[in-house]
């Protein structure tokens, strides 16, 4: 039998209550249990006036965004659509069925303000990290880095060139924020290639064709991870410039001990992370184990030696060619000793021209040059290392663990939908990918540490 249509009328008083009727296995029920926002008052009440109208809650604010981007809404006016829509939201933002959203405008105020000055998305991060922490989700041990690239919010078609930009009377921003920038080495300051061309919404983004597709403006995300679990234990932006990304996995390997006393026992990188210093800074400074790639360029592919058919003595700091003569890096006293370091960190060991003259094997190792001469780093000894450790099978099984840092990178771009930046400049690079990895680290909790019966 066909059943009746029924016609709603409205009643005059309901009972109606958000905890009913949002699941017990809904996301935000289950990272609901690891934010703790009570200390936001008191962390930002310098930042606000003493007088005037009462502004909106900023643990509401908080909540929000925090659900932008644990849930992939990109734009803040959808958000606010979505907030004020979905029961579920709501019940995280601690909002009843009554009470208003704020405004999106709201957001773009109080982030370039009081929450950029306060430095309290890094807060936030902060104090998701530590509960990850109590729950026992951070070995402590083993760590990964690596980088990916981000598109900026700067269109490849309005770029100039360098020579040709100049410095807007009105200046926006994120020009601000280039020229505050220009001596930061996380954005290019120090390294030896200049940008070619700038774009004029967002000038501190590189111009790269790095991910082999037509170039873009980027910023990188650079993340270090705990392999165990992967959890994120620090982020943070730079250009996407290899002597940034390695200089900036340093200062967050600084960064994690002072704040957390976390220091990996290992560190996982690909080869853009091998260079000799980097190596030397592992080794020799922080008791590191380099699980990591040499940048090795010394592989001559001309048919004549390379400097791995050369034989080092660390006890006469002596190199031994094929045909058993020494390679020296002085052959003879100076009165005023010289350390034979270049700028680069490199010495030069030289054979010398009258055995090589005499060498029948000359042809296969400088036919072009009156003498053999080999470079020596530094660091060689730490390049050692991580040569020996490319050896061993901990090795391979570290290569495996590193691609949790690759997923992350993945799920944060088709999953958060993060593969394009909404805020322009560095600080705001820094803020997106702050909330990403704090979003990311939630999920990660709620993944692992089920909900109490």
């Amino acid at each position: 039998m066909m059943g009746p249509k029924k016609e709603t009328q409205a009643a005059l008083f309901y009972e109606f209550s958000l905890e009913d009727h949002v699941p017990a296995d809904h996301l935000v029920r289950a990272i609901d249990r690891f934010i703790a926002l009570d200390a936001i008052r008191s962390h930002l009440a310098p930042f606000y006036s003493t007088i005037g109208r009462p502004s909106i809650d900023p643990e509401l604010m908080i909540r929000m965004l925090l659900v932008g981007y644990v849930m992939g809404i990109r734009s803040e006016r959808r958000l606010c659509e979505e907030v004020h829509l979905n029961l579920a939201y709501r019940w995280f933002c601690r909002l009843d069925l009554t009470d208003a959203v704020p405004d999106h405008s709201t957001f773009s105020k109080n982030r370039h303000g009081r929450f950029r000055e306060s430095d309290l998305f890094r807060q936030l991060f902060e104090e998701v990290l530590s509960r990850c922490i109590v729950e026992g989700l951070v070995g402590g041990s083993s760590f990964g880095a690596d980088a990916s690239l981000i598109k900026a919010d700067a269109s490849r078609y309005a770029k100039v060139e360098r020579a040709d930009w100049v410095v807007p009377e009105a200046v926006t921003r994120a020009t601000q924020e280039y020229l505050d920038t220009l001596d930061d080495a996380a954005f290019g300051a120090s390294t030896p290639v200049e940008p070619k061309a700038l774009s004029p919404a967002d000038p501190a983004a590189r111009y790269t064709g790095a991910n082999g597709d037509r170039p873009f403006f980027a910023y990188s995300t650079n993340y270090l991870v705990d392999l165990d679990n992967a959890v994120i234990v620090d982020v943070d932006a730079t250009a996407p410039i290899r002597q940034a990304e390695t200089g900036i996995v340093q200062d967050m390997i600084v960064r994690t001990r002072e704040r957390f006393d976390l220091h990996p026992d290992m560190l996982v990188a690909d080869t853009a992370y091998g260079s000799a210093p980097m190596l030397g800074w592992l080794v020799d400074e922080q008791g590191i184990d380099p699980y990591i790639p040499v940048i090795d360029k010394s592989e001559r592919k001309d048919g004549t030696f390379s400097r791995d058919d050369f034989t080092y003595d660390p006890g006469t700091d002596a190199y031994t060619c094929p045909g058993g003569r020494q390679l020296v890096q002085f052959r003879r006293t100076y009165t005023t000793p010289r350390s034979g370091v270049d700028a680069e960190g490199m010495m030069r060991y030289r054979a010398s021209k009258k055995d090589c003259d005499l060498c029948p094997l000359k042809p296969q190792c400088c036919p072009k040059e009156p003498a053999r001469k080999i470079l020596r780093s530094i660091h060689e000894h730490a390049r050692d290392r991580a040569r020996d450790i490319t050896k061993t099978d901990a090795y391979v099984t570290a290569s495996y663990a590193r691609k949790k840092v690759e997923m992350l990178f993945a799920h944060l771009k088709r999953i958060l939908k993060l593969d394009r930046l909404r805020l322009r400049g560095p600080n705001g690079a820094k803020d997106e990918f702050l909330m990403a990895a704090t979003a990311q680290n939630l999920r990660r909790l709620a993944k692992l540490v089920p909900i109490p019966a």
